[in-house]
């Protein structure tokens, strides 16, 4: 009987002891999902209700600070711009607007110039910085990354500057020139002279009226709307006969040649536009009696095969510094020789958006005194590629297995066209 009631003793104590200590685990387990965190300081229960979700989808940098000028809550693109490091705001002035606004709850706004991060160069970051008070005791600031848009103002800037500056030139010598012929009205001989200056400045005028009416257009318009399969013989052939009595006068020899029955997909007008400005600044860098060719020919691409039109001179040649400048618009590598040739400086800034809005590339080759090798690569057009698979052709298959070739290798089969 005492054997029985020590055990049933035994075992209350031990349901007692099992329960208080189930009931001290619930509540530390309780307490501890009660206390802050690291994290929860700085997120969703000191922040209003709604604002971290409203953070996460602006496009702007957002930094919340709180009354001791910490950290609160920062986008991941805050961290980027390199304005929060360590928990504080990094940009003295951000932090000053901060503090003014906490006191005052007005709202401020300026634009600064940010040193960038990583970068070896003194290139600044424009950013606008907004700060307006969140709340009693937060305060919000909202940085905008304004670099390209200054870029591509400070480009059109530039571009109506230029733009004056190059219709300024030829109406003022038309001016001039009729001037003189007007006082020269009794010598014959210097009427015939002024007026054949006046009809070149008129032909520069129309030249640089056209290309800026080409620009605008390949700018604002989508060559894919109207597209359809062209045959890339078709403009090779309509590229050099627009420069034969060019070539003809220099005795240069213009010659073509690569893969047949190629054809590309998009605009036949501003492709045959693009690969005639090639060839003419061909004809035009080039001194006599040397050759200009054109090759043609299919290469392999991740998205589809491609196709490959090179345009090589053995003229004077790009120096390196100026190659990433060529395709800027009314950029002249040599002034005075571009306006003895008629140049406007937008020929390549034309084949360059052409060959980009046609899905592209354009990519320039060259040395000094050597020559120069400008290359188009645009996408084949899906039906000649059907037509391809259904005839194979051995010799087509060859060349496009082939590996790129020196920009002056001789080129395949060539026509020659005086």
């Amino acid at each position: 009987m005492d054997v029985n009631a020590a055990v049933a003793a035994a075992a209350a104590i031990a349901g007692v002891l099992t329960g208080v200590i189930a009931m001290l685990a619930f509540r530390w387990s309780e307490r501890d999902q009660k206390r802050p965190t690291r994290t929860s300081l700085h997120t969703d229960p000191v922040l209003p209700p709604g604002v971290d979700t409203v953070l996460s989808v602006l496009r702007s940098s957002a930094v919340v600070l709180d009354e001791g000028d910490v950290v609160v809550k920062a986008s991941s693109a805050a961290y980027a711009l390199g304005l929060v490091r360590g928990g504080k705001l990094a940009i003295e002035p951000m932090l000053g607007m901060a503090r003014d606004t906490r006191r005052d709850g007005e709202i401020r706004q300026v634009e600064l110039d940010l040193p960038r991060r990583g970068t070896g160069r003194g290139e600044a970051l424009a950013v606008s910085a907004r700060v307006a008070p969140l709340g009693s005791r937060l305060v919000l600031l909202l940085v905008e990354d304004l670099t390209e848009a200054r870029r591509i103002e400070a480009v059109r800037r530039d571009f109506v500057a230029n733009v004056s500056h190059e219709l300024k030139t030829p109406v003022g010598a038309l001016s001039l020139l009729s001037e003189a012929v007007m006082d020269a009205s009794d010598d014959p001989e210097a009427v015939q002279r002024f007026a054949g200056r006046m009809q070149i400045e008129a032909t520069r005028l129309t030249n640089l009226v056209q290309e800026l009416i080409d620009l605008s257009r390949v700018q604002n318009d989508d060559p894919l709307e109207d597209a359809e399969p062209v045959r890339v013989d078709e403009l090779v052939a309509e590229a050099i006969d627009r420069c034969r009595h060019q070539a003809g006068t220099k005795q240069i020899t213009m010659a073509a040649g690569g893969t047949a029955d190629l054809h590309v997909w998009g605009n036949r007008g501003q492709l045959a536009a693009a690969l005639g400005n090639l060839v003419e600044n061909a004809v035009n860098y080039s001194p006599a009696r040397t050759r200009v060719g054109i090759a043609a020919r299919r290469v392999n691409a991740p998205g589809g095969d491609m196709i490959e039109l090179a345009v090589t001179d053995q003229g004077i040649g790009i120096t390196d510094k100026d190659k990433d400048r060529i395709f800027e618009r009314f950029y002249r590598v040599d002034p005075a020789r571009s306006r003895a040739t008629g140049g406007t400086g937008l020929g390549l800034a034309i084949v360059k958006h052409v060959v980009a809005s046609h899905g592209g590339e354009v990519t320039v080759w060259s040395a000094e005194n050597q020559g120069s090798t400008f290359t188009l690569r645009l996408p084949e057009a899906g039906a000649a590629r059907d037509r391809a698979s259904q005839h194979p052709d051995p010799d087509l298959d060859d060349e496009a297995g082939t590996t790129e070739s020196s920009p002056y290798e001789p080129l395949p089969a060539p026509e020659v066209l005086p």
